[in-house]
């Protein structure tokens, strides 16, 4: 029997299953995720030097491995559904943005520009992850004067709505949190965030910029008045500060909380198709840092078959990620999901109950939602079982899947318009 159907005929047996091309196992697909987000400093001599040597050499290792294959995008069958993103006008400005990447760019001196300007089809887009060792580009909020800082916040707060920036500010802070849990604070810390622009602000032009670091990753393409605003990553390590400079600071409750909801809201024989597998030791996201073509077919239970208040609730669900852009785009996103809802899945992972470890996964074809309940990373030595996923480590990451991830599908439609050198 086929694999990708065999998920359907026994949810209970079996976990999401993936594959790109080459076709790869599950360890292997983990193989180039977990080992970065174990890395913590007790687990290496803390000569900072040698340190910052093999950090750079893992990076170099996850970008050949990453980038070996050109873009594609996330498929359900390695085959690119052709026909779902159009260059049109939104009516939403994007000239608020423009205008405040035109700001931040001016601030820096122009070596900073020099390391932070790229081609808009540079590779340099597909070159994030959500681990902290990785050695990123552009200029860091660390290296930052107050006025330059002033104008980058600028450029996020244009492009986020207020709880998206939120968002990305308390995932800033806890990442200071987890520097004073670990006493590394050469390569953990609130401003260890790196800012690129890939092509020039433009009214016209596509462009676009990316925020860089451990567990906050924004990709941001503008073409005219469309905006692209994935991968987006969230998450923390610890996700609540229990001590410290920012103690109470706390995100992805509602994430967490709403998923659960969502699941017990179904009746039993939905629920039942819902669930994947009722327990989990593992982490289980699939789209992070280099998968970019990830081959990942729909699983769970089909919306289509979801009663009305269900399908109202999972699409409040989904506005929970897509409202972390700014207002405006994010209506025109929804209403893009919208269109899809009868062909958008929900599946689970885990436990369902209020102390339940667990993983979530929406998924249509223009957009693809993971939340994962973690293992202990960085703070492995401080948790109650470290190799068990607890609820203080939390990843979730948004994709648009058949091309479109940094805005790449219409980058193409607009080359085919407009041929460039």
């Amino acid at each position: 029997m086929n694999p990708r159907n065999f998920m359907h005929h026994h949810p209970h047996s079996h976990a999401p299953h993936s594959h790109s091309h080459p076709r790869f196992s599950r360890r292997r697909l983990f193989s180039t995720v977990i080992p970065g987000a174990i890395l913590a400093p007790y687990a290496f001599p803390q000569n900072e030097a040698d340190m910052a040597e093999r950090f750079k050499k893992m990076s170099e290792d996850n970008e050949r491995r990453g980038l070996a294959d050109p873009f594609k995008g996330i498929t359900t069958n390695g085959t690119v559904e052709p026909g779902l993103f159009g260059i049109h006008s939104t009516g939403v400005s994007t000239a608020p943005v423009r205008t405040a990447a035109e700001r931040f760019l001016i601030s820096l001196s122009k070596e900073q520009r020099d390391r932070t300007m790229f081609a808009i089809d540079d590779p340099e887009w597909r070159k994030w992850m959500n681990q902290h060792f990785y050695v990123r580009q552009g200029v860091s909020f660390q290296e930052m004067t107050d006025a330059q800082r002033t104008a980058a916040f600028g450029l996020l707060e244009a492009s986020l709505s207020p709880r998206g920036m939120k968002l990305t500010r308390d995932i800033m802070k806890l990442n200071e949190t987890l520097a004073e849990l670990t006493n590394d604070h050469k390569f953990l810390g609130e401003w260890r965030y790196f800012l690129t622009v890939m092509g020039k602000p433009s009214a016209t032009d596509p462009w676009g910029f990316q925020l860089d670091g451990h567990h906050a990753i924004v990709n941001y393409f503008v073409l005219g008045d469309q905006v692209v605003m994935t991968p987006h990553f969230t998450g923390s390590e610890p996700v609540i500060a229990t001590s410290g400079k920012y103690q109470g600071v706390t995100i992805l409750q509602e994430e967490q909380n709403r998923g659960l909801a969502m699941l017990l809201a179904l009746d039993d024989p939905r629920r039942a198709k819902a669930v994947l597998k009722s327990t989990k030791t593992d982490n289980y996201n699939l789209t992070e840092a280099f998968k970019d073509n990830v081959v990942l077919d729909y699983a769970g239970a089909h919306a289509a078959d979801f009663r009305a208040p269900e399908r109202k609730q999972l699409l409040d669900l989904v506005e929970l990620y897509v409202g972390n852009m700014d207002e405006g785009h994010a209506r025109v996103r929804m209403d893009e999901v919208k269109r899809h809802i009868d062909n958008t899945w929900f599946a689970w992972i885990g436990g369902a109950d209020s102390t339940s470890v667990y993983y979530y996964r929406i998924h249509s074809p223009v957009i693809l939602i993971e939340f994962d309940h973690q293992k202990p990373a960085n703070l492995a030595s401080m948790a109650k079982d470290r190799n068990l996923p607890n609820r203080q480590h939390i990843h979730c990451v948004v994709r648009t899947p058949n091309g479109n991830d940094y805005g790449k599908d219409l980058l193409r439609q607009h080359y085919l318009a407009h041929p460039h050198a």
